[in-house]
């Protein structure tokens, strides 16, 4: 596995980029968000229940809207996210294909910190994270901050995103220079929801074992940190549902012979 590259190292106090996340219980910095890369073979199997079209990242290319919305159905409430794509086109693409097929329904928001971050995007079903483990983006430019509610993807280092993101729980600038190009927005009253995801179990646990998340896939932080709100669905909105399919027509009646 490739080693994860700590982006930021965050401390309440001597800080001299104005980053003020909090510091988890534990006494340890915050970091910045940062995503797994490569979990090892041997996964535990979660049952079936995840598009097949998951497993083959390389076919999800679909351009997407120059606006769309995201619904967010989780064990807190329900919020909304509108997705700019100029703001980073990269990386609204690849979360409309996603949001599309289903990547994030039932996955669990395993980091929150308070006054930092709100992360998330670990499939609960691990095949679908093998599949997505090398899907790598190249990076967008930045053309917006990192404001209150904005929603951004992880990385683990340059040109690195996959599928994990976070939502802003404050305005965290320092991480524009950086490289984290945020590209959606939780409408308002939205963030009343974020707000109450659970954050009590600290920065480092169990964001510590995405490995292991994407091994054993929900049941494990299931079992582990059961306290951990999940996202129930996330779906596009206003999706036309898919064309039905004509109906097959009946051969026609053999032409009757002259008298």
């Amino acid at each position: 596995m490739r080693k994860l590259v700590c982006l930021l190292v965050v401390a309440m106090a001597g800080f001299t980029a104005g980053i003020s996340a909090q510091t988890p219980a534990t006494g340890q910095a915050s970091t910045a968000p940062k995503a797994s890369t490569a979990p090892k073979t041997g996964a535990a199997t979660a049952p079936r229940a995840y598009d097949r079209a998951l497993l083959r990242p390389a076919m999800l290319k679909d351009k997407a809207p120059d606006t769309y919305q995201v619904k967010f159905v989780t064990t807190r409430g329900e919020f909304t996210v509108t997705v700019t794509r100029a703001w980073a086109p990269i990386g609204a693409d690849r979360f409309y294909n996603l949001v599309k097929h289903h990547f994030y329904d039932s996955a669990s928001v395993f980091r929150v910190v308070p006054g930092f971050v709100a992360q998330f995007g670990l499939s609960a079903y691990p095949p679908v994270s093998a599949a997505w483990q090398h899907a790598n983006l190249q990076d967008d430019p930045v053309a917006q901050s990192n404001k209150r509610g904005y929603l951004t993807f992880a990385t683990a280092g340059p040109n690195t995103r996959t599928t994990q993101l976070f939502i802003n729980l404050k305005d965290n600038s320092a991480l524009d220079g950086q490289g984290f190009a945020a590209f959606g927005k939780v409408d308002d009253p939205g963030m009343k929801v974020v707000d109450m995801f659970y954050d009590q179990y600290g920065d480092n646990t169990p964001n510590d074992y995405q490995d292991l998340i994407a091994k054993q896939g929900k049941a494990y932080l299931d079992k582990n940190w059961p306290m951990l709100d999940s996202i129930k669905s996330a779906t596009l909105v206003g999706e036309p549902a898919p064309a039905a399919k004509p109906a097959a027509s009946k051969p026609a009646a053999p032409a009757t012979k002259p008298q």
